[in-house]
């Protein structure tokens, strides 16, 4: 049974961008918005895909920014972001009017300076949120809803300056907390904020989560309610294992290794500000709101299994390098850290013996211009007897709290890779024990993800 919070004053919630593709779902976010006097603090994504072959509204307007950066003009793009703003109004039989200073805001933002192009793009990138935040608060009006737009820079949402890939300042939380205060419902644009210079600064994709989980630790929220377009999260991807089991309760540890494995239904970076804070995180489907949905907790008490998730991660590559005696080398490890670093490189794991180890990275971190740069600064620092880089690979993680007090998680997870021939290239566990990762090649990450969810899920994934 999933655990209950305690009813409060406010919550904090959150809808995607498939929750606001068309007229009728915005009509159904704003009942959801409406059920409920506790959401009184919204985040809202740009409009996404309609179907499966649509273009996300953001992605037109990075498709415009470029081609203006290219030296082009861009309007063809920025016009069908417009367009599918003119069609939400449409649909929701609002005025015409209402579309005019939303085509007017981001002709402007396309007509913007572009000497900073990193600010350039954030900016145009930010226009899908602020004007369906300003959309959504009007549709509310419409219903003679106490409701009001806010702009991150006036609530005080401070970031770093790194375009792109934004980090909030701790100051922004005392300044956020004031939104608590406000009268009747607020609507807030996700995804990005403003560096301390005023300029427009974004997260990385899927931001907006981070936005509302940032806003629920400020306030202090009872719950942060994150609406989506599925019913929970699932023991595995749907796309790989057919109708795979819910999972009504995860942990933010458990939530964390999931979602840095492949599961995009939560943004991993957003679980930090409410870890924090202690705030439960409820994923829910705006499509179906009266589903239990999942539950992001400290502590998962009453569960009885040992792993909660099976999730893969693919385009990730491997540094192998061997050295005899590299264990007694001091420094050898911080010397082939900082050749990443000039690289601006960042890596996921490094299992290592005592004269080899592996470095794995995504392989979008390691071109091929990269990679030549990197092992000839290797072979000429750290002078290794072997090293090779081995692309195509893919990453299995077998998650769950429970399986730090489960004996044989190891050997049935190895077991059931070896009976469905896949070989294992890399295997690591972290000293938490909350996940245990697999390397395999990238053609056998399908066929791993189902043997491994059909050892732990139809068979037994009891505790002992």
């Amino acid at each position: 049974m999933a655990q209950k919070w305690r009813m409060g004053l406010l919550k904090v919630s959150k809808f995607g961008g498939s929750s606001l593709a068309t007229g009728e779902q915005v009509r159904q976010v704003c009942d959801i918005i409406t059920a409920d006097p506790d959401r009184r603090l919204i985040v809202v994504s740009a409009p996404g895909k309609r179907h499966k072959h649509d273009i996300k509204v953001t992605d037109l307007l990075i498709a415009a920014a470029s081609e203006r950066l290219m030296g082009k003009i861009g309007a063809s793009e920025c016009a069908e972001a417009i367009e599918r703003y003119r069609n939400i109004v449409t649909e929701l039989k609002l005025p015409d009017e209402v579309v005019e200073p939303i085509a007017r805001d981001l002709t402007e933002r396309l007509s913007n300076d572009t000497d900073d192009t990193d600010l350039y793009m954030d900016t145009m990138k930010a226009g899908g949120e602020d004007n369906c935040a300003r959309l959504i608060a009007q549709v509310l009006q419409t219903r003679d809803v106490e409701a009001h737009y806010v702009n991150p820079k006036d609530a005080g949402l401070l970031l770093s300056d790194e375009p792109g890939n934004a980090q909030v300042l701790p100051e922004a939380y005392n300044r956020l907390r004031n939104l608590s205060e406000r009268p009747g419902i607020t609507i807030f644009p996700g995804f990005f904020g403003y560096s301390k210079e005023g300029h427009i600064v974004t997260f990385s994709r899927g931001g907006s989560d981070i936005t509302g989980a940032i806003l629920a630790s400020a306030v202090r929220a009872e719950v942060y309610e994150n609406f989506t377009d599925v019913d929970s999260v699932f023991a595995a991807k749907p796309s790989i294992v057919p109708n795979p089991a819910p999972i009504s309760e995860l942990t933010y540890r458990e939530m964390r290794e999931l979602s840095y494995a492949g599961f995009s239904v939560f943004h991993d970076e957003a679980l930090e500000p409410v870890y924090r804070a202690m705030v439960p995180v409820h994923i829910r489907n705006t499509n179906n709101p009266k589903s239990a949905g999942t539950l992001i907790l400290p502590h998962c008490n009453s569960r009885q299994t040992p792993v909660v998730g099976i999730a893969a991660m693919s385009h990730v590559c491997c540094i192998y390098l061997s050295k005899y005696l590299m264990n007694r080398q001091i420094g050898f490890g911080r010397r082939l850290l900082q050749i990443l670093e000039s690289e601006n490189i960042s890596f996921e794991h490094i299992p290592s013996g005592i004269d080899n180890l592996s470095v794995i990275i995504r392989e979008e971190n390691l071109p091929t211009d990269k990679e030549k740069r990197v092992v000839e600064q290797i072979r000429k620092i750290l002078a290794p007897e072997d090293i090779s880089v081995e692309r195509g690979l893919s990453l299995i993680m077998v998650v769950g709290e429970g399986m730090q007090h489960t004996v044989g998680i190891a050997s049935r997870a190895t077991t059931a890779l070896a009976d469905s021939k896949v070989n294992i290239e890399i295997i690591n566990q972290g000293s938490n024990e909350v996940s245990m990762m697999f390397g395999v090649k990238s053609n056998d990450m399908d066929t791993a993800v189902r043997a491994l969810y059909a050892e732990f899920f139809n068979g037994d994934n009891n505790s002992s």
